[in-house]
């Protein structure tokens, strides 16, 4: 630990330098801001950096700690918020100029509960035009520059600002949101981990709302425990978000290093694997072998809901009439202002009739129903988080049809997760010929998030792919 750099450290391992003494949270502040300021003209990571505001934070934790008030494992840690969470005193753009002069009046369930545990926000991370999208790309307030590539690729959505971040080294962690892949994907493209929570697990409130019924809160991070680290701070019951009512709290962090011997592990052969870059499709038939050599079971089985979800999902119209129904406003007052492939897509939700929503939202209910049944036997599913790697942003502008395809390729995998209300966790499995990371997706049933971390963090410790970082020496 003592030869990596720390900006390309954990939470944990910078955690255990800061109890040491080895190192303080102001050090640890300047270090990152200077970071910051040195490559993200480039990478375009951050809407907003809150230099002062973390400094104070930074200053208080020290002080704090050097008084043996510790208020958690990560007081003291910086971290990045996507900028759909509202931060007191500060806009909530959602990836729009037009919102720009939306100020928060109090601080959004999760960047209050890191507040609580002794964080320190560096920052507010761009972000796709309401969160909607896959690939990341904004056209009104900047794409993010995937760092792995000198020539600009996608970072994936719409997570896009926070997986940049945390993959240059600018934050060790930073807080996402994911609809139909938003963590998950840029996760994958950056070669980070990215966690998509259960819905109920993590209060939505204060966060800008893409689709109530799918929306949830989720950490993207260098390594495994640290997904399980944060999680662990940011679950449990809010009266502001109904969805957390009555979810009883679990501890993912007493299993986490428990390995996967005996655990069912399966790749889901319906629809998943389609079509996926062979690269993409080696490397994570090769993660079922490492897996399976650690001890795990590891079959093939069909998982003919993965199709079912996926026709079930006409256009995306679901998520397009509650989107519509958040911005209503925007798309009849201000279209033309609107990045047109968002737009073009949310208008599709004032279509969407009262019955037509019900009966798709009502055989979702049932999908999901059925495809917990069918994985009574499987604790986890294996199956690649992208189809195909990160692409040259250059070849998905040349027209909506053009993007609106490579959407697909992004979103395909991780919405059907979304839809049958999965948890599903994307980490490292490998790169391309070209050096572009792969993720790979563990999938677990609702609520079962200590799981696909278990097996996720067995199979990081086995394997070499979250120990590389990005060079950044394209950066002039």
């Amino acid at each position: 630990m003592a030869d990596l750099p720390l900006h390309d450290q954990t939470l944990t391992q910078l955690g255990a330098q800061i109890r040491s003494g080895a190192l303080s949270p102001v050090a640890l502040t300047e270090r990152l801001l200077a970071r910051i300021g040195q490559f993200d003209g480039a990478l375009g990571a951050f809407r907003l950096v809150l230099r002062d505001r973390a400094l104070a934070q930074a200053k208080a934790a020290e002080s704090a700690l050097k008084a043996g008030v510790d208020l958690s494992p990560l007081h003291g840690l910086p971290y990045v918020a996507k900028d759909l969470f509202d931060v007191r005193g500060y806009p909530t753009t959602a990836g729009t100029h037009l919102l720009a002069g939306a100020i928060a009046a109090r601080d959004s369930a999760a960047t209050a509960r890191l507040d609580r545990a002794g964080m320190v926000l560096l920052g507010k991370t761009n972000t796709v035009q309401f969160a909607y999208g896959g690939v990341g790309i904004n056209t009104d307030l900047g794409t993010p520059h995937n760092p792995w590539h000198a020539t600009a690729h996608a970072p994936g959505g719409s997570s896009s600002g926070t997986g940049v971040a945390v993959a240059a080294g600018l934050a060790p962690f930073g807080l996402g949101t994911d609809t139909g892949g938003s963590v998950r994907i840029p996760a994958a493209l950056c070669g980070v981990v990215g966690l998509k929570t259960s819905v109920g697990r993590i209060s939505r409130a204060g966060v800008y709302p893409l689709s109530f019924s799918l929306d949830s809160v989720g950490p993207l991070t260098r390594s495994v425990e640290d997904a399980a680290l944060v999680y662990q701070h940011l679950i449990g019951e809010d009266e502001a978000d109904e969805t957390t009512r009555g979810v009883p709290p679990h501890d993912v962090l007493r299993d986490l290093k428990a390995g996967v011997k005996g655990l069912r592990l399966a790749f889901p052969e319906t629809l998943f694997f389609d079509d996926v870059h062979p690269e993409i499709s080696r490397a994570v038939r090769e993660a079922g072998r490492v897996l399976k050599d650690l001890g795990a079971s590891v079959e093939s089985i069909a998982f003919p809901e993965a199709e079912e979800a996926s026709q079930l999902n006409p256009r995306g119209l679901v998520i397009a009439a509650d989107a519509y129904a958040v911005n209503q406003r925007f798309l009849e007052e201000r279209f033309d202002e609107l990045d047109p492939a968002v737009r073009d897509r949310m208008k599709n939700g004032r279509l969407v009739t009262g019955p037509e929503y019900f009966r798709i939202t009502r055989r979702w209910a049932e999908l999901r129903r059925k495809a917990h049944r069918s994985l009574a036997h499987v604790d986890a599913l294996l199956a690649p988080t992208t189809m195909v790697p990160a692409l040259p942003i250059d070849a998905m502008l040349g027209s909506l049809e053009t993007y609106l395809q490579h959407n697909v390729q992004y979103l395909r995998n991780t919405a059907i997760g979304n839809i049958l209300a999965f948890c599903g966790l994307s980490l490292p499995c490998g790169f391309t010929q070209q050096g572009l990371p792969i993720g790979l997706m563990i999938y677990g049933r609702s609520f079962t998030e200590d799981t696909v971390l278990r097996v996720g963090h067995a199979y990081e410790q086995a394997t070499p792919w979250h120990t590389r970082h990005p060079d950044l020496a394209w950066v002039k």
